[in-house]
Parts: C-alpha cells; sequence; structure tokens
C-alpha cells in the first residue's frame, strides 16, 4: 500500500480509562500503523494470497420494459402478437473490475442505478447477456434472508435445511447449533420448534441473519441487510462482520448507508446509468456519489475536515480490533484453563 501524505488537521487520539489493551496512540496514529495480523478462522481458501475471487468482465444485463414476456391466450387468437410494449434497456453494460482476496469493497449508486442487479450476477442467481462474472471460492450471499426457509417447517427444521443447501453437513450444523440460536436470541430458542411462519418478519431476519453468518464461505455478499433488528442486535451484527473481516474474508456491500460503507469498506465502486462511473478509495467514492445526487446542494468538506473524520473513523475502527483481539485472547485462555481441569479430572 502506498504511504498516504502527512494529514491536515491537529487532531489526534486520546487516551482514555476504558482503552482495550495494545491501544498506542503517542507512537501509531492510522489503522496501518498497527498493522493487524489475519486471525484463524475456519475457511479453506482455494485462491492464493493476490490473485482475484470476483472477475467481472464486460458484463451486461438487458431487460424488458414492459413486466410481460410471453403472449396471452387472447393475443394468439385475435392479433399474434403483443399489445404491450417490448423495448428492452441495458440495466448493466461494460462493467469491469476485479476484486482480490480479502478486500471489503462498497458498492453505491441511485436507485435503480443496477446495484441489487450486479450483487445478483456475481451470486449467480441472474445469467448476464454479454461477458461474465466468474468467483473462484464459495459465497454466503447475505441479499434475501429468508430465502430457502419454509413456513410449515419449524424453525429447528429450517436451521438444518438452509444451512444444508448452503453445503454444511449435518454434523456441522450440530456443531454451529447453539451458536445460531445463540445470536439469533432468546425469542428464537423460546420458538424453535414453532412453525416459521408463525415467526414476526424481525425474529425470520434475525435467524436468517444467523444462520448465513455461519457458513464457512471466503466471500459475504451483502445487500443492504448488514444490520437488522433493534439497536442491540445491530451491534451485535456489525461486530459478527468485522470478526469475520478479522478473519480475511472477501465483503461485497451494496449499501445506501455512508456510515456502513465508511465502516466496512476500503474500496468503493459507483455505477451510473448502468455503466462504472468510478472505482477508487471508498472515501473518494462516497464523495463523488453524493456530489453527483446532490449537485449544488452537496456541502464539500474541507481537507483538514475530510482527514479529521478519516483519523477519527481509523481511531474507532483501532479500538474495535483491540477489543475483538482481547475477547478472543480472553475466549481462548477460558478454552484452555477447561481443557486443562478436564484432563486432570
Amino acid at each position: 500500500m502506498s504511504e498516504q501524505a502527512p494529514p491536515k488537521t491537529t487532531w489526534r487520539p486520546q487516551r482514555t480509562q476504558n482503552d482495550p489493551p495494545g491501544y498506542d496512540p503517542e507512537n501509531k496514529l492510522t489503522w496501518q500503523d498497527y498493522d493487524f495480523p489475519t486471525v484463524p478462522g475456519t475457511v479453506e481458501w482455494k485462491t492464493p494470497v493476490g490473485e482475484p475471487v470476483i472477475t467481472v468482465d464486460n458484463l451486461g444485463i438487458e431487460f424488458l420494459r414492459g413486466r410481460k414476456r410471453n403472449l396471452s391466450l387472447r393475443e394468439i387468437i385475435f392479433t399474434g402478437k403483443s399489445a404491450h410494449d417490448r423495448e428492452t434497456f441495458w440495466a448493466l453494460r461494460d462493467i469491469n473490475f476485479t476484486v482480490g482476496r480479502g478486500e471489503a469493497v462498497g458498492l453505491v449508486g441511485g436507485n435503480g442505478g443496477g446495484k441489487s442487479t450486479l450483487l445478483k450476477l456475481i451470486a449467480g442467481t441472474l445469467l448476464p447477456d454479454e461477458g461474465s462474472a466468474s468467483v473462484t471460492e464459495g459465497v454466503a450471499p447475505l441479499i434475501e434472508l429468508t430465502g430457502g426457509f419454509i413456513g410449515d417447517l419449524s424453525a429447528r427444521e429450517n436451521i438444518y435445511l438452509t444451512a444444508g443447501l448452503h453445503g454444511m453437513s449435518r454434523e456441522q450444523v450440530d456443531e454451529r447449533f447453539d451458536e445460531i440460536v445463540d445470536f439469533a436470541g432468546p425469542a428464537v430458542r423460546d420458538g424453535l420448534d414453532v412453525p416459521y411462519r408463525h415467526f414476526s418478519s424481525g425474529m425470520q431476519v434475525r435467524l436468517g441473519f444467523a444462520v448465513i453468518t455461519c457458513l464457512d464461505e471466503p466471500i459475504i455478499l451483502v445487500d443492504e441487510v448488514l444490520a437488522v433488528g433493534d439497536a442491540a442486535f445491530r451491534n451485535k451484527c456489525y461486530t459478527r462482520m468485522e470478526n469475520l473481516l478479522d478473519q480475511g474474508r472477501t465483503l461485497f456491500l451494496v449499501s445506501h448507508s455512508e456510515g456502513d460503507l465508511l465502516r466496512f469498506c476500503t474500496r468503493g465502486l459507483y455505477l451510473k446509468d448502468g455503466g462504472l462511473e468510478m472505482d477508487g478509495p471508498m472515501e473518494d467514492v462516497v464523495e463523488k456519489y453524493m456530489s453527483d445526487l446532490m449537485g449544488k446542494d452537496h456541502h464539500k468538506q474541507s481537507d483538514a475536515a475530510r482527514d479529521e473524520a478519516r483519523l477519527k473513523r481509523q481511531d474507532s475502527r483501532v479500538r474495535r480490533r483491540l477489543q475483538r483481539d482481547a475477547e478472543r485472547a480472553q475466549k481462548s485462555a477460558g478454552a484452555s484453563t477447561d481443557s486443562t481441569a478436564a484432563a486432570k479430572g
């Protein structure tokens, strides 16, 4: 990574009473200064470090403007042709980019700009009319969280079904069942044997998020569902996602939330009028998108203000990572103590 220019702000991080172990604001200013290692995880990569895991090459997809594709019986008998508009348009065209192993990429653009369509092309649920979108690793799709869940089955049965459809064996689900249910919350645990259709929409989404984020897939695709539910559960979702990124997984995030994009992503893609308008640092891409969206009403920050905001985000990110490292160390020490006690017993 190339060296950044010195910040044009005098703001610097300060110590507090609740700093996590390893926090060193006197000697370290940015995220890069801490040189955090990748946390060991359960993902098995097939792609070497430095190689792309997503390759989009001259991608394009064409849609009908009218909803109706087939002739009705009336049209066949009386006219032999459709009375509906058969005009087409290119939702996406000439899209080219790659995403490397361990990158966190955010996708922005206006409503109807093709963001969700691009995500579905990458996930393989849509087929392109031109070009290709190739993915070399398994995908955990946080796109339609309740997709695949069956209303007449219980929550317990749906956990095994959905996880199984994503490639987990029954033994693997058995091993992570409590983790999934604990993450989804006490209301879900109390209703494990209740038909899924009787769950509230919030409970359904919580369970979907818990199942999908337990998958051992290297690539995470997210479409506006990074955090769901109340404030407490949203914080759990954010922490879960950051723990996955600590393991070096690849994130491809579609969102309208500037805060989420800047929190999780270092690189941004901007779709405009069906084309790739910009590919660059997330902060610059958000600035360009907001400028185009707001026009004259957009207030551009000074360089000093932008640098201060960037340093504050990085400081918060560093504190969260150090806190997670401390919690992982504590958990590991507890597990070691339990193993020693069991051996002596």
